[in-house]
């Protein structure tokens, strides 16, 4: 037995002991972020000045930026569209492994399209990237985990591009997680660099096609409305330690509008953070919460969108309302249901992974490549009985 349950056990009467008044502590912040959110609902001007002002401090400050509407707005789900076009791409990966046979990385991206109202059956897309050789190197070495992420998060935008220029219009474009590229920002800063380039490309022509794009967040844990509430309450000669003002922590904007009624969203709002010099213009990056729950289950996620689909009034209703419909076909667990098919498609299992480890080594052997034999370690871990 590995684990030591005694030394866990301990740890978790510990818990216990101090969760009474944990709980009454995080109630007490709840309490506090509610009363902010009431008096500054409507004081967008004066909030948007202090965040600048913040901002003059922490260039990197991330926070919620409100825009028009009441920081306590609540907007009923609108009518839903007769007719839409609503394309999901999702991916997966496989990164390189030394301790494989054969040095390889492999991207797959699943996507589905829907003709809502028109009767037809979903289309399924998959794309597979393979990379072998000198396509496995950067300047700064080898591949990591999130240079490859880097390249999947690409090739779902991609794939999504392609297909809008196939489909009527109106289409809504979805990917599970933030519009916002994430990625090897450590790895490679010219490498990213030249992604964002892509991606910032990517969503100029999927704006030019009309297309609404949106990210889906479930369960998001961000706490931007949060964050702008403490630098709201937060004097300005401390403004300087802004970075280290956490006032509210604990306190979740998934707990905060929480209290949204069923199929209601939010207010739209704008993000501050250090991505506003790469996303400017029609394409700075804003984001609303949504209740695709009911009252008695709430399920909060967060949808982000570029400005121009924020900006445009029915792209804003027709994402709201298509949102609604999807995360209903999936029953008391509401997750988009075309997105849920979109990772069906894109997964790799491990057999496939298996087949594709095969296939790269019988060809290289029979091309008269080199193929080696697997590390010790991986060779350890695959003995009966090993356990993962």
């Amino acid at each position: 037995m590995a684990l030591d349950f005694q030394q866990v056990y301990d740890k978790i009467k510990q818990i216990g002991a101090g969760a009474r008044e944990h709980q009454e502590s995080l109630n007490k912040q709840r309490s506090h972020a509610s009363e902010l959110l009431s008096f500054y609902a409507n004081r967008i001007d004066e909030l948007q000045a202090k965040v600048e002002r913040a901002r003059q401090h922490d260039p990197n400050l991330r926070c919620a930026l409100p825009l028009t509407g009441r920081l306590d707005a609540s907007y009923p789900v609108p009518v839903s569209p007769s007719q839409a076009t609503l394309i999901a791409a999702d991916g997966s990966q496989i990164n390189p492994d030394r301790h494989v046979p054969v040095l390889y990385s492999l991207i797959n991206v699943g996507a589905i399209v829907m003709e809502l109202g028109s009767g037809k059956p979903p289309e399924i897309f998959s794309f597979s990237d393979l990379k072998y050789g000198d396509e496995l190197y950067t300047e700064t070495g080898i591949l990591n985990e999130d240079m490859v992420a880097l390249g999947r998060d690409l090739a779902e935008r991609k794939k999504l591009l392609d297909l809008a220029a196939d489909y009527p219009s109106p289409i809504i474009a979805l990917t599970d997680g933030p519009v916002e590229l994430w990625g090897a920002k450590n790895g490679s800063e010219d490498a990213y660099r030249a992604s964002l380039e892509k991606h910032l490309s990517i969503l100029s022509r999927l704006q030019a096609k009309g297309v609404t794009v949106a990210g889906y967040v479930d369960k998001p844990g961000a706490d931007l409305v949060v964050r702008l509430l403490e630098i709201a309450a937060l004097p300005d000669d401390q403004l300087k330690n802004v970075r280290q003002k956490h006032n509210l922590r604990g306190v979740t904007d998934r707990w905060l509008y929480g209290l949204l009624p069923g199929s209601h969203r939010s207010a739209v709002f704008g993000l501050q953070s250090s991505s506003r010099t790469h996303y400017t213009g029609d394409l700075a990056l804003h984001f609303f919460y949504l209740n695709v729950g009911d009252e008695k289950h709430p399920s909060l996620v967060r949808v982000e969108l570029p400005k121009w689909v924020a900006d445009d009034g029915e792209k804003l209703d027709l994402l709201h309302a298509v949102l609604l419909q999807q995360c209903r076909i999936m029953g008391a667990r509401p997750y988009p249901y075309i997105l849920h098919r979109a990772h069906e498609v894109a997964v790799v299992t491990f057999d496939e992974k298996r087949q594709v480890e095969q296939m790269l080594q019988i060809e290289l052997r029979r091309a008269g490549g080199e193929v080696e034999e697997e590390s010790n370690k991986q060779s350890a871990k695959s003995l009966p009985g090993r356990k993962k």
